[in-house]
């Protein structure tokens, strides 16, 4: 259930300088990111409240490595972490987080162009919250359109159903996990779940939750984090000035495998965190559906690749 926290009329709240001054360290994980991610990484560095960039290189092509090799070089601001190969989103932004200096860690995708000002706002919102918290920002597409994911409700089974299947809703009683349909709030709102796209928590909330749960290769490890950060007594609040551009879908790796490592992690999640034989049922009832629902739209987005610009792809090693 969304809770509203009192911040004033900038999603903010007044700061002594002290806070105002503690460094932020972004953590941006690539995979065969594309274009994107050089203007990502711009946008971060022409934000004078980032302290330092990390960008873990999961996997890229030589002409993109080049280009960050080049940045690292003219730009003390930014750190360069290649050669252990691709070792998840979830392993990733753990490795960089380890090596950041900053009191907040703001995970950004890398095909996710921050404005300027919404990191210091991401932390400033989590100064308000009970530790462990986690801040996530507004996701807005190339046309200025909300995009799904930013706010959502709790994970459950049946919200992920709906999710997938939307002509559900006309079930009473059941509800989509996604929120972007309902009104935009005006101000900083507690919610169950927010975006891995753009997510922010301190170091000492990083370090109470125990980092990202490495199990989860790629996907459902923001949704993870965000429901043991409510666990263990913290708080996860959407900022909603805190915009963020998310081109969404630019890495180059197959559809199909990025579809599968969601359906893994969803069924992990559900597996974990649902109490109960009756609840273990259910998941493995809802599981066909949320396969076929899941592959049933990576197919569909492979096959309109095809016909634009994309052509067969491998799937990626994973360690």
């Amino acid at each position: 259930m969304t809770k509203i926290v009192t911040f004033n009329v900038e999603g903010t709240i007044p700061a002594t300088d002290t806070v105002r001054k503690r460094p932020i360290s972004v953590v941006m994980v690539s995979y065969m990111t594309g274009p994107a991610l050089i203007e990502a990484i711009m946008a971060v560095l022409a934000d004078r409240d980032v302290h330092e960039l990390i960008v873990v290189d999961n996997g890229n092509t030589e002409s993109a490595r080049a280009r960050l090799s080049e940045l690292t070089a003219k730009r003390n601001r930014v750190r360069f972490l290649q050669g252990h190969g691709n070792i998840g989103f979830a392993r990733a932004c753990n490795y960089g987080a380890k090596l950041a200096t900053g009191h907040y860690l703001l995970f950004l995708n890398p095909d996710a162009v921050i404005t300027s000002g919404a990191a210091r706002q991401l932390a400033n919102a989590g100064d308000c919250l009970v530790e462990p918290w986690i801040t996530g920002g507004l996701l807005r597409d190339e046309t200025g359109k909300e995009q799904r994911g930013a706010r959502r409700r709790a994970l459950t089974p049946l919200s992920a159903l709906v999710g997938f299947l939307p002509i559900l809703e006309v079930i009473p009683g059941l509800r989509s996990i996604h929120r972007e349909t309902d009104e935009l709030p005006k101000h900083t709102v507690q919610i169950d779940t927010i975006s891995g796209a753009c997510l922010m928590t301190d170091r000492p909330s990083f370090d109470k939750m125990g980092g990202f749960d490495e199990r989860y290769f790629l996907h459902v490890e923001d949704i993870e984090i965000c429901r043991r950060a409510r666990q263990l007594g913290g708080q996860v609040a959407f900022v909603p000035g805190a915009t963020v551009m998310h081109y969404g879908s630019t890495s180059n790796a197959p559809r199909i495998w990025i579809e599968k490592e969601k359906l893994k992690g969803f069924l992990r999640y559900f597996w974990h965190y649902q109490p109960g034989p009756m609840s273990k049922i259910l998941t493995v009832l809802a599981a066909p559906f949320m396969a076929a629902a899941i592959l049933g739209r990576a197919y569909l987005l492979s096959l309109r690749g095809a016909m634009t610009r994309e052509g067969p792809r491998k799937a990626p090693p994973a360690k």
